[in-house]
C-alpha cells in the first residue's frame, strides 16, 4: 500500500482523501425495517450530512447482505458504481474497506465512495427468522475445531484466560471495560443500554464463557450506518469541515485457534503499526480511540497492540487517569452491535473530531477539540484487523 499523500506507482500525484459525511440509521430496537431499508436510511443521512449530491458517488463498499452484496445494495440505493468492494473479514471489514477506498480515490480510480451497512440481527432473532450460530462453518481448516464445540465467545474467552495467566490481568480489570462503556453510553441518547452498572454487576452476572459473564459480551441490536469518502477537490463543496484519512493498515492472522501463535497478541499489532507509520504519528499523539469491543478483552489487548501501553499492561493502563478516551459512544458493549460493527467506529471517530458527538465529547487539555483519532476493527476471533488514523486541519 502506498502511503496517502505520496506519488503513485504510475507517476500521478495522489489525492488527499477526506470523510465528507457520516450517519447512523435508526439503531437499537428496530422491528419494522429490513436491512436494505437501514442501508438506504443511513446512506441518505450520510449524503445529507456531506452536502454533496448523490450523483457524485461512483464507488460503493458493502458486505454482509444478500448473495452479491455490493450489487444488490447498489441496485436498492439506485447507484451504478464504477468501483466496488465486497471485502468481508468480519468486524474489521469496514476499516479494511476504508483503506481500499482511500487508496482508490487517492489513485484516481474513484471520486466518492460510500461505505454502508445495515442489519436487523436483533429483530431477526425475535421474529425467529434466524437463530444464534454455533460456528462459522465446518469446511476447510475449521472442520478440525467444530467437533469440539468451539463457539465464537469461547475462542475469545480462551484468549482472555491466556492473557490473565501470562500477565495477571484480573476479572475486575476486564469488568471495568464494560463499566466504562456503559458510563459513556449513559451520556449518549442514541445508545441502546444506558443504565449504570458496577464491577460487581459485571462479575455477578450469568456466566457465558469463563471468564466472560453476560456484561462482558456485546449487546445484540439492529442498526446501520454510512460513511462517505471523497477526493480533496470536492471538499470545498461539502457542508462541514473535512476529516482526513491520514493512514491505514490491515492484517490477517489465522483461521484455526490452533494456528494462532500467541493468544495475547492480536493482528492490530501489525495493522496499527502500519497505520501510524503511514500517518506519520504515534499512539501518544492520538486524542481518541474507537476500538472493536465485542468482548471486554478485545479493548485491553487492542490498546496494547496499537502501542498505547506495553504488552500485558492493558488493564492497568485502561484504568489510569492518562489513558486515551476509548469507545466514547458506549461501544458494542452498550451502544449498539448489529453485527459487523467496524463502520460505527469510523462514524464516532469523525463525530469526535468534528465536535458533534451525541454524548461524551472529548476535549484536549487546553479545551480544544481532538485533532487525531484512531479506529481499529477486529474480525473473527482476532483473525483480522484494520486500523484507520483520521485527523482534522
Amino acid at each position: 500500500m502506498t502511503a496517502l499523500g505520496t506519488t503513485s506507482p504510475h507517476g500521478r500525484g495522489r489525492r488527499r482523501v477526506a470523510v465528507a459525511g457520516v450517519a447512523l440509521s435508526d439503531c437499537g430496537r428496530v422491528d419494522e425495517a429490513t436491512p436494505y431499508a437501514l442501508h438506504a436510511q443511513a446512506a441518505r443521512r450520510a449524503l445529507a450530512d456531506s452536502g454533496l449530491d448523490r450523483s457524485l458517488v461512483d464507488g460503493l463498499a458493502s458486505a454482509g447482505l444478500g448473495t452479491l452484496a455490493p450489487v444488490e445494495v447498489a441496485e436498492y440505493l439506485g447507484l451504478r458504481p464504477t468501483w466496488v468492494d465486497s471485502t468481508a473479514v468480519g468486524g474489521a471489514t469496514w476499516e479494511v474497506m476504508a483503506a481500499h477506498a482511500a487508496d482508490a480515490i487517492a489513485a484516481g480510480h474513484a471520486n466518492a465512495v460510500l461505505l454502508v451497512y445495515g442489519s436487523t440481527a436483533r429483530a431477526d432473532i425475535r421474529a425467529r427468522r434466524r437463530t444464534s450460530d454455533l460456528s462459522f462453518g465446518a469446511r476447510g481448516p475449521l472442520q478440525f475445531e467444530v467437533p469440539h464445540g468451539h463457539t465464537l465467545v469461547a475462542k475469545y474467552a480462551m484468549a482472555a484466560r491466556r492473557h490473565m495467566h501470562a500477565y495477571g490481568t484480573t476479572p475486575e480489570q476486564l469488568a471495568e471495560v464494560a463499566v466504562r462503556a456503559r458510563a459513556h453510553a449513559a451520556l449518549n441518547p442514541e445508545a441502546m443500554f444506558r443504565e449504570p452498572i458496577t464491577v460487581d454487576d459485571v462479575l455477578s452476572g450469568p456466566m457465558i464463557a469463563d471468564p466472560f459473564t453476560k456484561l462482558h459480551c456485546c449487546i445484540r441490536s439492529d442498526g446501520g450506518c454510512a460513511v462517505l469518502l471523497v477526493a480533496e477537490e470536492y471538499v470545498p463543496d461539502t457542508a462541514k469541515a473535512p476529516v482526513w484519512v491520514l493512514g491505514t493498515g490491515e492484517h490477517v492472522s489465522h483461521t484455526a485457534m490452533s494456528a494462532w501463535e500467541d493468544f495475547t497478541v492480536s493482528p492490530a499489532a501489525v495493522s496499527g503499526r502500519l497505520a501510524f507509520e503511514r500517518a506519520g504519528v504515534t499512539p501518544a499523539d492520538i486524542d481518541v480511540a474507537e476500538i472493536y469491543d465485542a468482548f471486554t478483552y478485545m479493548t485491553l489487548v487492542t490498546l496494547e497492540d496499537l502501542g498505547f501501553c506495553p504488552k500485558g499492561e492493558g488493564g492497568a493502563y485502561f484504568a489510569g487517569k492518562d489513558a486515551v478516551p476509548v469507545n466514547t459512544d458506549g461501544g458494542g458493549l452498550s451502544a449498539c452491535h448489529p453485527g459487523m460493527r467496524g463502520l460505527f467506529l469510523l462514524v464516532e471517530a469523525v463525530r469526535q473530531l468534528r465536535g458533534e458527538a451525541p454524548g461524551l465529547q472529548v476535549r484536549r487539555p487546553d479545551g480544544s477539540l481532538p485533532r487525531l483519532a484512531v479506529a481499529s476493527g477486529t474480525g473473527g476471533w482476532f483473525c483480522s484487523s484494520g486500523t484507520v488514523v483520521l485527523g482534522r486541519d
